[in-house]
């Protein structure tokens, strides 16, 4: 991708499911990927090419991310993506060793240099709430903001670094509360839970987002990058290895593949069908 500097400098031409710019220590990253911002396969490789980008620029201090979408923050993996088994070998491929292409986001995205900032104004599930997990921070809208762990109603579990997140953020109750009911979390208990840093009514939460990007990127040389050498992202690999091989064994169950289909054809990766999916997919499994 193209250097992003100190100077408004905007790279969204270069991405098909991103919008990228940068100003003033901050880069800002749009998910754009219509009509829900499933996390497609091209979506995963654009995240990481970026992500790989901005660790090496030491201009840019914060990543904020937020949606072109108001409604859905990153809607959950695309349920199609294994019928584009060439780029997942790719992403495969590419990712580093004892993760899978799922986890290999997550993983980046928590031990990138700057500091990572989510703007939830939508719902983000599946793998769109592991990706707010993984975030150093996120912000979320009180009356539209939503988490939800979907997978168990989908027959799997978490495969993109869910399990661990949660665990870190919420505890091991909670943890399993979220997985195994599969619901839909508003921006309140969110906080409370410790999934996210705070909720914020929708009229703020813009501001807020700002402020907090640009009081970091404003901090004297140094201070960002020995706060995070100081609390590092803790090492899971062993956790990642042991989530990997539940969601593998699950997804390959006749089942999980019976209730994506049954999903899709009820309306799955639709606006209509994705505002809520709990309902939808609790009744595939019927």
């Amino acid at each position: 991708m193209p250097s992003l500097t100190n100077d408004a400098h905007d790279t969204h031409d270069a991405y098909a499911t991103l919008r990228v710019s940068s100003a003033q220590g901050v880069a800002r990253i749009v998910l754009d990927n219509p009509p829900v911002n499933v996390i497609s396969a091209v979506m995963m490789r654009e995240l990481r090419t970026v992500l790989t980008a901005l660790a090496d620029d030491p201009s840019v201090r914060v990543i904020v991310f937020s949606s072109a979408d108001p409604e859905f923050f990153l809607a959950h993996v695309d349920m199609r993506i294994g019928e584009d088994m060439a780029a997942l070998e790719s992403l495969a491929a590419s990712a580093p060793a004892d993760v899978n292409v799922f986890q290999a986001v997550g993983e980046l995205l928590r031990h990138q240099p700057q500091v990572t900032v989510v703007k939830l104004a939508g719902k983000a599930r599946g793998g769109g709430a592991e990706f707010v997990a993984a975030a150093d921070m996120a912000f979320a809208a009180v009356e539209t903001a939503g988490l939800g762990q979907i997978e168990s109603l989908m027959g799997i579990v978490p495969g993109g670094g869910g399990t661990q997140y949660l665990r870190h953020r919420v505890g091991r109750n909670r943890a399993l509360e979220l997985i195994l009911t599969a619901d839909l979390l508003d921006a309140r208990t969110a906080a409370a839970y410790g999934w996210i840093n705070r909720a914020l009514p929708a009229a703020e939460l813009d501001d807020h987002v700002d402020r907090v990007a640009r009081d970091i990127s404003a901090l004297p040389e140094g201070v960002v990058e020995a706060a995070k050498r100081a609390l590092p992202a803790d090492d899971l690999t062993e956790g990642l290895l042991r989530e990997n091989d539940a969601w593998a064994a699950t997804i390959a169950r006749p089942a999980a593949r019976r209730l994506m289909s049954e999903g899709l054809r009820a309306g799955a990766q639709t606006p209509a069908g994705e505002r809520d999916l709990e309902t939808l997919m609790r009744g595939a499994a019927r």
